[in-house]
């Protein structure tokens, strides 16, 4: 396995970090710790220069609030120097390992997303008698941090940018506490730290490299063709019942070995003339002569959340943009139309 060597001068570079800045703001460049910054940028870049240089850099307190998408969430907003930081660093590792992962992984990467894992997804449950859909149970605040840092110290072999990321790990908020256990555990065991926060840069690029394993493992070990992963949402597709079965005891068996576990209800393996619901769409097969034809809607609570904002007059033109061109991925032509009667001031 290639170990990446001598990324610290990258990272720490000025240009870097500047990028890392315009990175940061978008989409923020208004908000008054963002504007306070760019009061005296050069002289802030330079200090987090020194800072890492000097290995004085320290991540800073988040703020924690609260949401509902739909499930209540916790959301963890590191300091927007540490987010700088963050920035800096994904823009150096991120290229490098990004090509260890399987073609078929989608979230956080340049160029995928949840439009090209729905297109996948869509095109398996066409050619495919059974799916199995798997969940990994409360798992940002599940990931253990000694197992996080091994995978990257395995494929990160420059001392200074390993510094680096344990730094932002050891600095990660406490958690949402969960009680799982393992064969061996004993009551020390627990006292390891877990948990990323969700809402960071790093946070997400270092959930899907945790599972990076799990999908070579998949693809490699259980020679499963037809397989895809979004975050912690993946599935497997077959038309031999029993070939899934064997296989959901495999990965259950090697997610114990990252002190994962399946969620015990939302893992489910089923035929797809069921139907199923992935990345926000709920696909159901259409009772026509093409049994393989699809029907492709929005999830109930994906469409409830925006018309919540619809109604509630906290949508914006750039975010009505956004959600048209989301729902141009499915079947959705009398909900535009609805939408946009809704707007004009003739919708009901």
């Amino acid at each position: 396995m290639k170990r990446h060597k001598n990324l610290w001068p990258e990272i720490i570079s000025f240009n870097n970090l500047c990028i890392a800045a315009r990175q940061a703001q978008k989409g923020k460049r208004f908000r008054p710790n963002v504007l306070e910054f760019n009061h005296q940028l050069e002289a802030n870049l330079l200090q987090i220069q020194t800072d890492l240089i000097d290995r004085t850099y320290t991540p800073g307190p988040y703020h924690t609030f609260g949401i509902v998408d739909p499930k209540p969430r916790w959301i963890s907003a590191a300091p927007y120097p540490d987010r700088v930081v963050h920035h800096a660093l994904c823009n150096v590792i991120g290229p490098l390992l990004d090509r260890t992962l399987i073609a078929h992984t989608y979230a956080n990467r340049h160029g995928y997303g949840t439009h090209r894992a729905l297109r996948r997804f869509v095109g398996y449950m066409r050619s495919s008698e059974y799916v199995l859909q798997c969940d990994i149970r409360k798992y940002f605040p599940t990931i253990d941090h000694e197992i996080l840092k091994a995978i990257l110290r395995r494929k990160i072999g420059c001392a200074d940018t390993v510094w680096l990321i344990e730094k932002i790990i050891d600095g990660s908020n406490p958690q949402e506490p969960i009680e799982q256990w393992f064969p061996g555990d004993d009551l020390l065991t627990n006292l390891r730290r877990r948990g990323l926060p969700i809402g960071n840069l790093t946070s997400q690029f270092f959930a899907n490299l945790y599972l990076n394993g799990l999908d070579h493992f998949i693809k490699e070990k259980l020679k499963i063709k037809k397989y895809l992963r979004y975050v912690d949402d993946f599935a497997l597709f077959s038309d031999d019942r029993q070939e899934l079965v064997e296989a959901r005891r495999a990965i259950e068996s090697y997610l114990a070995t990252l002190r994962l576990k399946l969620h015990p209800v939302k893992s489910q393996l089923f035929k797809t003339t069921v139907g199923a619901s992935f990345v926000g769409f709920r696909m159901q097969p259409m009772n026509t002569a093409m049994p393989r034809d699809i029907n492709i809607r929005v999830r109930s609570a994906n469409l409830h959340r925006a018309r919540k904002r619809l109604h509630g007059g906290t949508a914006d033109e750039r975010s009505l943009t956004s959600w048209f061109a989301h729902l141009d991925h499915g079947d959705t032509w009398g909900l535009k139309r609805h939408i946009t009667g809704t707007l004009l001031g003739d919708g009901q």
